[in-house]
């Protein structure tokens, strides 16, 4: 028997059996299509995530003050103390002191209520300087962003994001408006373009002033002079390790500590804030690809019980072709390629449904779906090898049945 005769009866063989064979294509579709979207939703997630972290800025550092210790022992999370100053941040932007990084930009921020007439809204106010939206990669939708000679001069101006814009005034075109902050009042100048989400803050509400405004006019007292975050951008990506050494030491210097463990300053690299989280969001999706992966098995074994089903079946067919002259070899293919067919189109309709869903889900979970071209032909071809490897059990005792017993099966 050719190979194509065998196709040809094997397609056949399934046809013959509508329903059962349907039964059992579905348990290897929906396994193929779960292990799609486990997969996809997976490196979704981490362009999601990596997304979100390049938004902060490009080949950036965060500098986050130490953690403080209340009277009673009780520690607080990295920031809570008020280790860094402006001092430190004009430091880091010296040439002398850190020559790969390229823009530096401290924030001093503080949540506040905005006013504007009858309105107010409770927001973000970051205080930083010019260099902020270079290094944020942020940019201006309408008007313009504050000079150095208005941070000099400490001006009550501030520039909006468009939802704080929106929560004030019920438009973005504020320009020239006026509102009030800790009771002073501040000229919008300019609308920061929407940037989205970061993590749990959103980049769109806040409020960008002079940091020597921040300072002295929303702020004051002793803490004055100190920041709470201070933002680098390196040179290039090339230059971030080196970036990273030369701002942590001259931070170390600068507050004569000795020893970097007991350093009351934390800096960050972006790159290893990106693969920190994909590395949580990869072993995630290995194991919820696992996890999807046991329905194949369940597919595989209704294979098994459907060709075994079908060999007690046709007993006297396989003894007919055996008293006939058919070897044993060409009995076990015959029942393998029969497996097979049931794989491929298990592992095709798979296919196609999980790549239709990762169309449709992003607008429902809100979350990217990437489909993976590997994934999708490897998801096939785990297919077409689970119909083989558990066809071979039937195929086998197909091919190794006695002529005379099988010719005398009713």
């Amino acid at each position: 028997m050719t190979w194509t005769e065998t196709l040809r009866t094997g397609w056949s063989a399934v046809r013959s059996h509508g329903l059962r064979s349907t039964l059992t294509v579905l348990g290897i579709l929906i396994g193929i299509a779960a292990v799609i979207l486990t997969v996809g939703l997976g490196l979704g997630t981490q362009k999601d995530v990596s997304a979100q972290i390049s938004s902060l800025g490009s080949n950036l550092l965060i500098v986050k003050p130490g953690s403080s210790t209340d009277s009673s022992g009780i520690r607080g999370g990295f920031g809570t103390r008020t280790t860094l100053t402006r001092a430190d941040a004009e430091a880091l932007a010296s040439k002398v002191n850190v020559p790969d990084v390229a823009a530096v930009a401290p924030e001093k921020t503080t949540s506040v209520s905005l006013e504007a007439g009858d309105t107010n809204w409770t927001t973000q106010v970051v205080g930083t300087t010019t260099d902020w939206l270079a290094v944020r990669a942020r940019t201006i939708a309408s008007g313009t962003f504050f000079t150095q000679e208005q941070d000099d001069e400490r001006a009550n101006v501030v520039v909006l994001g468009p939802e704080t814009a929106k929560e004030l005034f019920g438009t973005t075109r504020v320009v020239g408006q006026t509102v009030t902050i800790a009771g002073h009042d501040f000229q919008v100048i300019g609308v920061l373009e929407p940037q989205g989400a970061s993590g749990d803050s959103d980049l769109d509400d806040t409020a960008v002033v002079p940091l020597s405004t921040a300072a002295d006019t929303l702020v004051g007292g002793q803490s004055r002079e100190a920041v709470s975050t201070v933002y680098l951008q390196a040179a290039s990506g090339d230059q971030l390790s080196a970036a990273y050494q030369e701002a942590t030491q001259t931070l170390l210097n600068l507050h004569g500590i000795t020893d970097a463990s007991s350093a009351d300053f934390t800096v960050n690299s972006q790159d290893a804030l990106v693969s920190t989280a994909t590395a949580v969001y990869k072993t995630l999706t290995v194991l919820l690809t696992g996890i999807a992966a046991l329905s194949l098995l369940v597919g595989g074994i209704g294979v098994m019980n459907i060709m075994l089903v079908s060999v007690t079946e046709r007993t006297r067919e396989i003894g007919l072709r055996k008293a006939l002259g058919a070897p044993p070899w060409a009995i076990r293919r015959q029942f393998l390629v029969e497996a097979g067919v049931l794989g491929l189109g298990g592992g095709i309709l798979g296919a196609a449904l999980g790549i239709v869903a990762a169309q449709v889900l992003p607008g429902l979970l809100d979350t990217s779906v990437v489909v993976s071209g590997a994934a999708v032909a490897g998801s096939v071809v785990v297919a077409i090898a689970i119909g083989l490897v558990f066809g071979v059990y039937p195929a086998t005792r197909a091919a190794r049945l006695a002529p005379i017993d099988a010719l005398r099966a009713e």
